[in-house]
């Protein structure tokens, strides 16, 4: 049996990273340990097609890699286990906002990268930041998640907490918008189910251009005609759209750092 994955947490995001796993690999059901605290479906949907959940301890120093997706404010007692059993070779990585891995590694004792995915990963349509000190650490961390994310390298650490708000945080603000729109819509007449059908068709629309890497500006300009309608909107919403956008950013990154100090030594 190949060494396997341990997920540490099996939530929103862990959840999502495995729905992607057994989509589009690299991580296989049967190369996969998931330690929860709680029956998760995923988790079970997994369990059905080889993974471990909740094994004994001597299963996980047999791990190459341990991905923690649990709550900062819980890690340090998720991983306990974890303490002092990992194989000298294994790498962490570590999905928390705010968490050092400098806290991280002093803990497990193991080379950590930092990576922050979207929960795209289930439909291998995520992006994921990362971000470690040593080369091979970063590379056996992109490994993990290059078959469900574009991934993104970070030259520093302390941009994670703006990479966390822009691509971790950022799909939540973006449909929080595109629900505005409806609800803008239904004000004008809409019925509310037809306007949220356009609106999430919208979302769509711009999607799948972004999706093929095609320039954003080039992507609003095929809209927005001179003279046109859309022009009209862009030109009546610009600078709201980027003060709300800013906010957004900035309060995400003052909270994740404020997750990062609410940590225990």
């Amino acid at each position: 049996m190949a060494r396997p994955v341990v997920l540490v947490g099996c939530g929103r995001l862990g959840s999502a990273l495995v729905e992607g796993w057994m989509r589009a690999g690299p991580v296989t059901p049967a190369d996969l340990i998931i330690l929860t605290p709680s029956e998760k479906p995923v988790a079970e949907a997994a369990r059905s097609q080889g993974a471990r959940i909740n094994p004994g301890i001597a299963a996980l120093g047999e791990a190459r890699a341990v991905v923690l997706a649990v709550k900062p404010a819980v890690w340090r007692a998720a991983v306990a286990p974890l303490a002092g059993r990992l194989a000298s070779d294994a790498v962490v990585v570590s999905l928390m906002a705010g968490v050092s891995a400098a806290a991280v590694s002093g803990v497990l004792i193991a080379p950590t990268a930092r990576v922050m995915p979207t929960t795209g990963v289930a439909q291998a349509q995520g992006v994921a930041a990362i971000w470690a000190a040593e080369a091979a650490t970063r590379f056996a961390a992109g490994e993990l998640f290059r078959a469900v994310a574009e991934v993104v390298d970070l030259p520093d650490e302390a941009l994670m907490d703006a990479a966390t708000a822009t691509a971790g945080s950022a799909p939540a603000f973006v449909l929080a918008f595109v629900l505005a729109l409806a609800e803008a819509g239904a004000a004008r007449g809409l019925s509310p189910g037809a306007a949220l059908a356009l609106a999430r068709g919208a979302l769509r629309s711009a999607g799948a251009g972004a999706a093929e890497g095609q320039a954003l500006e080039t992507l609003i300009a095929r809209v927005a005609s001179p003279g046109g309608t859309t022009r009209a909107g862009l030109d009546a919403s610009r600078d709201a759209v980027r003060q709300a956008a800013r906010a957004a950013i900035d309060a995400a990154v003052a909270r994740a750092r404020e997750l990062g100090s609410e940590q225990p030594a």
